[in-house]
C-alpha cells in the first residue's frame, strides 16, 4: 500500500465527460471538488432518480442531472458508480451493452463489490478502478483507497486519482483483497472517532462539566490531536508518550484503557468490519 505521487495533479478538462450514476452525498462531494478544481460543469452529468436531488445538483453545481442512467453515460469517458451495493448489479447489467460499446473507465465507490464482479456485470474486459472514500470527503478532508484492475492504463489511473483527489488524500493498493481492510479502517473509521467523542462527552458530563463545555473540550481536543498527527512525522505512539507523564493523570487514564483491553478491542472491531466487507461482496455476487 503506497501513497500516490499524483494527488496534486490539476483536474483534466479534455479527457471526456464524466457520468455519475447516483447523486447522493459522496457524489456531491466529488462533483463539488471537481468543479472547484476547474472541471467544467458542462463536462459532468449525473443520473439520479430523486427529482429533488437532481434539482439540487443542477442548482448547486450547474451540472446536467438526468433521471435515466443510459442517457447520463452516453458518450462519457468516465463512469462513476455511486449507488448502494445492493442495487449495483442491476444498474451495471442494464448498462452492459453501452459499456461494451464505449469501453469507459469505470470508477466504483461501492463497498464490498470487487472489480471482477463489476467487470462481469458490465460484460467483461472493462477498465475498473475500485475506490473506498470516507465521509470527511464531504469537507474535502477525506482519504480514499484505490485499486485498478489490469485493464486500467496509466492515463486511467491518473483520471481516477484526479477524481478522488478532489475529496482528499489518496492511497493506491496493488492487492485488491486489502480493500476490505481499507473499508474497515478508513471507510468506517470516522464512526469510531465519533463513538470516542460521544463516550468522552458523556464521561465529562458525568464528572460534572456542563454539556456545552464538555462538547467544546472534547471536539477541540480531537481536532488538535488530529492536527498534531498530520502536521509532522511523529508516530502516534511517540506523541502519546510525550503527553504521558510518569505518575500523572494521563498515565492513569492510559493504564485504565490498557487494562480494559483497548488495543485488542480495536483490533477485533476492525477485523469484524473487514469480514463484513467480504460478506457484502459474497451477498451481492
Amino acid at each position: 500500500m503506497t501513497a500516490s505521487p499524483l494527488s496534486a495533479s490539476p483536474a483534466p478538462t479534455s479527457a471526456g465527460a464524466i457520468a455519475f450514476i447516483g447523486g447522493g452525498n459522496m457524489a456531491r462531494s466529488l462533483i463539488g471538488g471537481l468543479v472547484a478544481r476547474g472541471t467544467p460543469a458542462a463536462a459532468i452529468r449525473v443520473a439520479e432518480p430523486v427529482a429533488d436531488l437532481r434539482a439540487g445538483l443542477q442548482r448547486d453545481f450547474g451540472v446536467a442531472a438526468l433521471a435515466d442512467n443510459a442517457q447520463a453515460v452516453a458518450g462519457a469517458a468516465t463512469w462513476v458508480l455511486a449507488v448502494k451495493p445492493q442495487v449495483l448489479r442491476g444498474v451495471c447489467e442494464a448498462l452492459a451493452p453501452q459499456a461494451q460499446a464505449a469501453r469507459p473507465l469505470v470508477v466504483s465507490i461501492a463497498a464490498g463489490i470487487t472489480a471482477a464482479q463489476l467487470q462481469r456485470w458490465l460484460g467483461g474486459e472493462i477498465a475498473v478502478v475500485r475506490c473506498m472514500p470516507n465521509t470527511p470527503a464531504l469537507l474535502g478532508a477525506g482519504v480514499t483507497g484505490l485499486y485498478a484492475n489490469p485493464q486500467v492504463d496509466a492515463a486511467g489511473c491518473r483520471r481516477a486519482e484526479t477524481l478522488l483527489a478532489a475529496a482528499g488524500e489518496t492511497v493506491w493498493l496493488t492487492d485488491e483483497a486489502k480493500m476490505d481492510a481499507v473499508t474497515a479502517v478508513s471507510g468506517s473509521g470516522p464512526a469510531y472517532v465519533f463513538l470516542l467523542a460521544e463516550a468522552m462527552q458523556a464521561a465529562a458530563v458525568a464528572e460534572g462539566l456542563p454539556a456545552e463545555a464538555a462538547r467544546t473540550l472534547v471536539l477541540q481536543t480531537i481536532l488538535g490531536a488530529a492536527r498534531m498527527l498530520t502536521a509532522g512525522d511523529a508516530e502516534a505512539a511517540d506523541l502519546r508518550r510525550r503527553v504521558t507523564s510518569p505518575g500523572g493523570t494521563t498515565q492513569a487514564a492510559i493504564e485504565t484503557f490498557e487494562a480494559g483491553g483497548f488495543a485488542a478491542l480495536v483490533a477485533r472491531a476492525i477485523h469484524a468490519a473487514t469480514q463484513r466487507g467480504r460478506q457484502l461482496s459474497a451477498a451481492n455476487d
